[in-house]
């Protein structure tokens, strides 16, 4: 009798064994293919977080262009004829429904609807409207995923902005470039894991500030670096000119020494990630140069991305930068382009913002199409919320202006694993969600999916508590994933 039990016991045991062996080695096979220098024995400059995703992820890579100010979704993408047959008339008040107004219009006594002035059409295998501002975006329509339901709890920009790059109201948080970079590390040693590009429209701006890309709690590694259009894209990066490269390799070499001792002495983790940045900011006088140069891109894709791509610090121009980045290993790059806070003088501000971003923007998508990138790279296009259905101030036939409006808005997504057409709906007024709502959070929990990372997961230790990018909340909206 005993001898049986022994017998099945270490037959279990065996299987057991052998079962979660081959999961181990799953895992490693997984791993070594996610990160190919996965075991390589690791130089003393190559110290880069290099993390493995949680599952097999959609996306390499993510491109986010963000449209500063909130552009009028109701100007883009959300056709709404309802409010040309109601030009003037009175927002209903069982519409609004006691929606919280911003101190610019609270005061109004009336809320009168405004039709969008421009000419919608429909396109693509999924007839999605879309406005003759955007001759072509339309033209790629079919890689787009329309966003029509989105919406926040901000209705101001400064809160709204941070919440959308931040995952909270307020400062001192983490960027989601920055959890991409804790969470999955750098795929090029030689540049940085998050990378940040500015540009400035000719609408009324609002302004941006470096708190967006903060890695807030987290190691200062992960901080996201700007870039600029000035001979200097990185500063602080060159050498003096009395100083050669072998002088600041000994001096590096100088400075990991008495880094390294102190570490031993405090076990400060901040020492270690200033050693990182050190190493990572030698190693960029190289890379940063030849990926900032643009000179070197043939005809056909300088035309693809319009005359203004050779202007150092447009749209155009940091759009085939954020290709580049991301064609050689940046993990995520962030384009801030400002202008779009149209509470007056609408349709002037759209035309030359859509000017300023329509051809770019659907360029990205072709070029990094026809290298065979798409399908890795995650592109996102959108603000941080919508534009009122009513105009703010005085309505004329062919001027008006929206307010703020975060309980419906429009962004899109393209590549990366997402599945193209049109996701969501709003009311015959665009002014509240009808189907398939998508909060803040929940487009947050999705992008770290397609990365391949479960946001409930993806977590830091922080003044007692654990700290995520989705705070308590968050859903993965698995209907727009491919």
């Amino acid at each position: 009798m005993h001898k049986e039990l022994l017998e099945q016991s270490l037959h279990y045991n065996r299987k057991r064994f052998l079962s979660q062996m081959s999961l181990g080695i799953g895992s490693v096979a997984l791993g070594s293919l996610l990160i190919p220098d996965l075991f390589e024995k690791k130089k003393s400059e190559d110290i880069l977080l290099n993390g493995v995703p949680h599952f097999a992820p959609k996306a390499k890579r993510i491109i986010y262009l963000f449209q500063n100010g909130a552009p009028s979704q109701l100007e883009l993408f959300d056709y709404k004829p309802k409010l040309q047959e109601m030009v003037g008339q009175d927002l209903p008040e069982s519409i609004r429904n006691g929606q919280r107004l911003t101190g610019m219009t609270s005061n109004q006594k009336k809320f009168p609807l405004a039709g969008s002035v421009f000419k919608f059409n429909q396109y693509g295998q999924s007839n999605a409207w879309m406005s003759e501002l955007l001759p072509h975006t339309s033209k790629v329509v079919d890689e787009l995923c329309i966003v029509k339901s989105m919406y926040t709890e901000a209705i101001n920009h400064d809160p709204a902005l941070t919440f959308f790059q931040t995952g909270a109201q307020v400062g001192n948080r983490p960027s989601i470039g920055s959890w991409l970079s804790y969470g999955l590390g750098s795929e090029n040693k030689n540049l940085p894991a998050f990378c940040v590009l500015l540009s400035k429209g000719k609408g009324n701006g609002q302004g941006v500030y470096s708190k967006l890309w903060s890695n807030g709690f987290l190691d200062s590694i992960h901080q996201g670096v700007q870039f600029s259009s000035g001979d200097s894209p990185v500063l602080y990066l060159n050498n003096h000119q009395s100083i050669s490269n072998g002088d600041r390799r000994k001096m590096l070499d100088k400075l990991v020494e008495l880094n390294s001792g102190a570490f031993e002495q405090s076990g400060d983790q901040e020492i270690n990630a200033k050693i990182q940045q050190y190493e990572l900011a030698y190693r960029m006088q190289t890379s940063v140069p030849e990926i900032t140069d643009l000179s070197k891109e043939p005809d056909d894709i300088l035309k693809l991305y319009g005359p203004d791509c050779q202007i150092p610090g447009t749209y155009a121009a940091n759009c085939l930068l954020a290709r580049k980045l991301s064609e050689n290993g940046v993990r995520f790059v962030q384009l801030y382009h400002q202008g779009w806070d149209s509470h007056g003088n609408l349709p002037s501000e759209m035309r030359n913002q859509s000017l300023d971003t329509d051809q770019a923007s659907a360029a990205l998508i072709t070029d990094l199409k026809q290298r065979d990138l798409l399908d890795e790279t995650l592109v996102i296009w959108g603000g941080e919320f919508g534009r009122t259905n009513y105009c703010q101030g005085l309505l004329t036939k062919d001027n008006y202006g929206r307010d703020h409006h975060p309980r419906c808005f429009s962004i899109w997504m393209a590549g990366g694993g997402i599945k193209p057409g049109v996701y969501g709906e709003t009311d015959d007024f665009g002014y509240n969600i009808i189907q398939n709502p998508v909060h803040v959070n929940d487009f947050h929990a999705t992008v770290l999916h397609l990365m391949g990372l479960n946001h409930e997961q993806l977590t830091f230790k922080h003044l007692g508590r654990r700290y995520r990018l989705t705070d308590v909340a968050g859903k993965v909206v698995k209907a727009i994933i491919s």
